[in-house]
């Protein structure tokens, strides 16, 4: 079987979700919140050390400004609601992105950072203004000023999951098969799982279905 210490996700359909089932984008928006709890929970069952959550990418921006505003409240209520729960569960929370939010989600985000840093059961990363062509850019600068030379050992080393392990597995929902600009260094070698459902459908049972296949697909990295 495949071991699996790192889980990413596209969480895709949240939007699709709210306008057919509650006429409105911003609840689907809500109702994915409960998902990725449900999920939290699962990844944690299977003893995954990583898994990382795309939120908002540096495209999201956009979208309509009040549904951007609602994102982001939806967030910070959800941190200052869950953040301690999150920190007593052994989860550590790492930002990957731009933050350059409000102030005050800004400090949230820190201090939810600096709160749980110590922690060793689970470490989420929130890609939030996260988009990979920027901190692909970013990570080939910062080489360049600090007179490194171009390896993948140092483009690694520039990149803002550094230290991380690369996904072994991506799963995107919501019935789209792209990558959308996450994580595309990352992924060159992660089995990739295309999933219909919206994200605010996505259940434990179909994580485990995904989660059981992967185990038993059989990975040559270029080797016969």
């Amino acid at each position: 079987m495949n071991p699996l210490s790192h889980v990413a996700i596209i969480m895709d359909g949240n939007g699709r979700w709210g306008l057919k089932n509650k006429n409105s984008r911003n609840a689907g928006h809500r109702a994915g919140l409960d998902t990725v709890e449900k999920i939290i929970k699962e990844t944690i069952k299977h003893r995954i050390k990583f898994l990382t959550l795309y939120a908002f990418s540096t495209e999201n921006w956009r979208r309509p400004k009040k549904e951007i505003n609602y994102l982001f409240k939806l967030l910070e209520t959800f941190l200052i609601n869950k953040i301690e729960e999150l920190n007593n569960q052994n989860i550590k929370l790492k930002i990957i992105g731009v933050k350059n939010f409000s102030k005050k989600l800004n400090n949230i985000l820190n201090q939810s950072e600096k709160k749980t840093s110590k922690n060793t059961k689970l470490q989420i990363n929130l890609a939030l203004n996260y988009g990979s062509k920027f901190e692909l850019i970013n990570a080939f600068k910062n080489i360049k000023k600090d007179k490194k030379k171009i390896s993948e050992k140092n483009i690694n080393r520039y990149l803002q999951t550094y230290k991380t392990p690369d996904p072994d597995l991506l799963i995107r929902t919501g019935n789209t098969k792209r990558l959308s600009n996450f994580l595309l260094w990352q992924l060159a070698y992660s089995e990739i799982f295309f999933e219909k459902k919206f994200w605010p459908d996505f259940n434990q049972k179909d994580y485990n279905r995904i989660l059981n296949k992967y185990r038993n697909i059989k990975r040559n990295f270029g080797k016969i």
